[in-house]
C-alpha cells in the first residue's frame, strides 16, 4: 500500500469512526458497502424504541429515555401483544449484532438443527461472527466500524485476508489485523481505548492485534440483554 493510499483509507476511517462516536450514527450510515437492506437511520431513535443503549453508550437515550412519537415519560401506548413482543425482541437481536433478516433466518435454521437449546445455540452463532470479534477484541469500537474494517480487507483469519463480516469462526480460528494496516490511526486509537475488561472465549494478543477465538461462549458469558425464548416463540408460530 503506497502512502498516498494508506493516508486516504486512514482518513476515511477516522472519519467513520468520528461520525459514529459523535452523531449517534454508525460508519454504516453513511457507507453500506454493498447491502443497501442494513438500516441507516439515527442509531439513538433505534435505541430508544428499545429503551436500551445497545449500540453503546448513548446520550440522546440517556436524555429520553422513552419510544421515539411519544413526548415525555408520562405517555403511555397500549399493552403490546404476545407476537409483538416476541417481534421485538427479535428486531433487538438484529438490530445489536447487525444482522439482516435472511443471514438472521438462516441463523436460526442452524442453530435449530444443533444440538442443545436453539435459543443458545443462536447467540453463540452470533457471537461467532467475525464483525463481533473484532468488535469484541477491541479492534474498533463498535459492531459496525468492525464491518468497515472486514470489509476494506484490514482483517485475517487465520493469517488470510476475510473481508465477509459474517463469516463464522470455529474454535482455535486466530483474528488479526493485517500488517499492513496495523499503523492505520483509527485502529491504533480503538485498540489504545481498549477495556481491559476480557471474554473468557476470546484471548487477546496486544503484541500482534491479535485474538484467538477459544471457543463458543456459554449463555450466562454474552453480557448483551436479549431474551433468545421469546425469538424462538417467534419462529415456533
Amino acid at each position: 500500500m503506497d502512502a498516498a493510499h494508506q493516508k486516504g483509507e486512514e482518513f476515511n476511517l477516522i472519519s467513520l469512526f468520528l461520525k459514529l462516536r459523535f452523531s449517534g450514527r454508525g460508519p454504516d450510515d453513511t457507507l453500506n458497502c454493498n447491502n443497501m437492506a442494513r438500516y441507516t437511520g439515527p442509531k439513538s431513535k433505534i435505541a430508544r424504541k428499545f429503551r436500551e443503549p445497545i449500540f453503546g453508550p448513548d446520550k440522546a437515550l440517556e436524555r429520553k429515555n422513552y419510544p421515539p412519537g411519544m413526548h415525555g415519560v408520562s405517555k403511555r401506548r397500549g399493552k403490546e401483544s404476545e407476537y409483538a413482543i416476541q417481534l421485538k425482541e427479535k428486531q433487538k437481536a438484529k438490530y445489536t449484532y447487525g444482522v439482516l433478516e435472511r443471514q438472521f433466518a438462516n441463523l436460526f435454521d442452524k442453530a435449530s438443527s444443533k444440538e442443545g437449546i436453539t435459543g443458545e445455540n443462536l447467540l453463540k452463532f452470533l457471537e461467532a461472527r467475525l464483525d463481533n470479534t473484532v468488535f469484541r477484541l477491541g479492534i474498533a469500537p463498535t459492531r459496525s466500524a468492525a464491518r468497515q474494517l472486514v470489509g476494506h480487507k484490514h482483517v485475517t483469519v487465520n493469517g488470510h485476508v476475510v473481508n465477509i463480516a459474517s463469516y463464522s469462526l470455529r474454535p482455535g480460528d486466530v483474528v488479526a489485523v493485517r500488517e499492513r494496516s496495523k499503523s492505520l490511526e483509527a485502529i491504533i486509537h480503538s485498540v489504545a481505548g481498549r477495556k481491559i475488561n476480557k471474554y473468557s472465549w476470546l484471548e487477546w494478543d496486544a503484541t500482534e492485534l491479535s485474538g484467538k477465538f477459544l471457543n463458543f461462549p456459554s449463555r450466562d458469558e454474552i453480557p448483551e440483554n436479549i431474551k433468545e425464548n421469546l425469538i424462538v416463540e417467534l419462529y415456533s408460530k
